[in-house]
This record gives structure tokens, sequence and C-alpha cells, in this order.
């Protein structure tokens, strides 16, 4: 009875194994859509409905922000259950499930009707798009690189960038154009059930090891060899969320990757009012968004391949460093030229720490408990993005003006770019026994 199951399970996973390369590039490339389809609950996403949601249902521009920063918050407190989920079901299970979840959801924001609908749409496509399908569609790509994991992660952020935040508010505003936003949002909802949810279905896998397969393709190493490895890097050991946290590694990392999400949401969030401070114009601002996208493709990308060969506390001070920058150069800019340059400062910041972010985890605490690993941290993030907008908008409602927000948020960022520098892969501690 047993050797049938087994036999049985082996001709369940065989096709798996049959393709002439590695499964794993089948998960990058899935786990890459699956990364591209939150875009729906992005803000460079949302941001192209906002003027038409504020004027069909009559409510005023702070109302909406208000109603977006606390969806957004709510939203995250989820995170950490959907990734202990993660562990426990897979990310099979779970990507099918959010991208049903997701897609119901779009269909619901386009039929909203008043403001408490519209604060619930915003709290389930912040909550199902932006942090749990991400947190899914990453963590199915970590589970199956380990050694070139960060060339994987770059090729996959690339791709993000590119088709997200490139093309994805294009695409969104081409919809809006053709029907309205209604049958707009309800289109990105359709494209979820019937076509994300399928990918996730035939195309995402658990964990190589399932398959009688290991990561980054060593399909004839024994399942020890890698913790024989003479590379620290490549020696995975596995940490429990509740022994990570107890590590001075889990919160550095923690609170310098929230830094970067928390201000370069407040920097986009006011970038209109920031640059008409400056005497640009409103659609400056807009076509900035370009060079941001572009320039985080690119860094991330390049990124992406130097976490696999220089130690990432480097790259978190290059990019907390660049984040200083991205807040000093606002407070200077004098025409379309210099938002420009600000634009691929802002974005190559925005690759660095992605890339960062998407390798650090894995590569100090393991990937057996990724999942809920990858949740909290998320949520941490989300709710650094949520708050992102309020010192900014507080520092100009009282003084009218960004700069002294700008100038101890730059400061900031250089304390923790030095402080990073003295992260290290963490060690579980030993008692002598006599």
């Amino acid at each position: 009875m047993a050797e049938k199951a087994c036999l049985n399970k082996t001709k369940q996973y065989s096709w798996v194994n049959k393709p002439p390369f590695f499964y794993g590039w089948v998960i990058m490339a899935a786990g890459t859509f699956g990364l591209i389809m939150t875009s729906p609950g992005q803000t460079y996403t949302v941001s192209i409905f906002i003027e038409n949601i504020i004027k069909d249902l009559g409510i005023s521009r702070s109302l909406v922000s208000t109603l977006y920063s606390i969806g957004t918050l709510i939203g995250s407190f989820s995170l950490p259950f959907w990734g202990r989920m993660v562990d426990q079901k897979g990310t099979r299970k779970m990507v099918v499930l959010i991208s049903i979840l997701f897609g119901l959801a779009c269909i619901y924001m386009g039929m909203v009707k008043n403001a408490f609908m519209l604060g619930i749409g915003f709290i389930l496509v912040r909550m199902l798009g932006q942090g749990s399908l991400g947190l899914i569609s990453q963590t199915a790509i970590n589970q199956w690189w380990i050694r070139k994991r960060g060339m994987v992660i770059g090729i996959s952020g690339l791709l993000t960038a590119l088709l997200g935040m490139g093309a994805f508010p294009s695409l969104v505003y081409a919809l809006i154009s053709a029907f309205e936003w209604r049958v707009a949002y309800a289109i990105l909802g359709l494209v979820l059930l019937l076509l994300m949810a399928p990918v996730g279905f035939f195309l995402f896998r658990n964990q190589p090891e399932d398959y009688h397969l290991l990561p980054d393709g060593d399909v004839d190493v024994p399942s020890t060899a890698i913790n024989k490895s003479t590379e620290p890097d490549l020696i995975e050991e596995n940490w429990t969320l509740k022994e990570a946290i107890r590590t001075k590694t889990f919160w550095m990392l923690a609170i310098s990757l929230s830094l970067f999400s928390m201000l370069s949401t407040g920097l986009f969030f006011h970038l209109v009012s920031i640059f008409e401070n400056r005497s640009l114009n409103p659609s400056v601002a807009a076509s900035v968004f370009l060079p941001v996208a572009f320039a985080a493709a690119l860094t991330q990308f390049t990124a992406g391949f130097l976490t696999d060969r220089i130690p990432l506390r480097y790259l978190l001070a290059i990019g907390l460093l660049l984040q200083a920058a991205a807040l000093l150069s606002a407070q200077v800019l004098q025409g379309t030229i210099t938002a420009f340059l600000f634009g691929i400062v802002l974005g190559a910041t925005n690759g660095i720490s992605r890339a960062t972010g998407a390798v650090a985890w894995p590569k100090f605490f393991g990937r057996k408990h990724l999942g809920s690993i990858y949740g909290f941290t998320t949520a941490v993030a989300i709710i650094g993005a949520a708050l992102g907008p309020l010192p900014f908008g507080i520092a100009y409602d009282i003084l009218g003006t960004y700069q002294p927000v700008l100038l101890i948020s730059a400061g900031v960022c250089i304390l923790f770019s030095i402080a990073s520098l003295t992260i290290q892969k963490p060690k579980r501690k030993t008692i002598a026994v006599n």
C-alpha cells in the first residue's frame, strides 16, 4: 500500500520534473506575473481612479485620502495571518484563494456607492493586492532559489517594475477612457479571476523538495548537501518568526526597509504639491513616474545580481543614502531636468529596497517559516507606507513648507545607513554544558 501511494505521488509530480530545465524558472515567471497583478491594489494604479471616484461619489479629497490610509492600515494587520497560512497550506492553495478574493474585491470596487463602501473596498484591495498576493508571489520565488536567488529576484524585479509601475497606470487610464472607471475595475477583477487564479493553480508549486528537487535545480544533490556548503551564505538555517524577532538583525532590516516604504510613499503622495512649491507644473510631476519606473527596474535588476556577490548591508546602506539624496533634492528642484533626476534617484532607491527586502529574509532566516516572516515584515512596511504622508502633511499645514520634514527624514536615513553597516547574518546562541 505504501509503495502504491509512493508511485501515485511520483506520477502526480512527474510532469514537474519532465521539462529539460529547472521548474524554478516556471515559478519565477508565475511569481512575477503574480507580483505584476498586485497592481490593482498598488498606489500607482489606485491613484488613476481617484479623480473619477471623487467626482462620481461626490466626496472630498481629504476624506478619500483618510479612507485610503485607514484601509491600508487595517489591511496590513491581516498579513501576519496570511503569512502563517502560506507556511501551513503552501503557496499554491493560497495564491488561488487570494487571486479569487482579490478579483471579487476589484469587482466590488466598481460597485461602491458611498464613502463607507469605498472604505471597505480600500481595505480589501490593499490587504489582498498590495499585501497578500505580493507576499505569496515573492515567497513562492524564494522557495525555489538560494544560490541564484539574487539573479532571479533581479530579473523578476525588472519585469515587475516595467510591466507594473511602468505600464499598468497607462493601461488602466486607457480602460477608463474607453469605458468608465467602474467597468475598468470590473475588468481588472475578471483578469484576476480568469488569468491569475488559473496561473496559480496550474503553475505555482510549493517547494522543490516536494518534487524530489533542490533549490537552484540541484536535482542529484543529496538533501543534506546544502548544509555542508563551505560558503556561509549558502548554509540555510531556518528561524521561526518568534526566534527571528529576538535578533538585532531582524529589527535593523525591518526598520530600514520600512523607512524606504514610509518616505517614498510620503514623497509620492505629496509629489504634486512639492513640485508646485518649486514652481513646477503638475504635469511634470505626472511625467516623473516614467523615469522612476525605469530607474527602479534597472536598479532592482542590478541590485538583485549584486546580492549574490556582496554583503547585503552595503546595498542597504547605499539605498538609504540614495533615499536621503532624494529627500534633499526635493528642496532644490529647478526645472524638468532636475525633476527627472529626482525621479531617477527615487526610482533607484525603490529598486535597491525591493531587491534587498526580497532577498534578505530568506537569506538570513531560511525558507521554512518564510511566509510568517514575510507576513510580519510586510505588515510593518505597509504600516510605514500608510503613515508616510502624515508628517509631510502636518509639516506643510503648520509651517507652510516641507523643508523641515525633508531635512529631518534625510538625517534619519543617513544615520540608519551608517548603522546598517553593522548588520550580520544572525547566529543562534549556544549554551555551554559542563
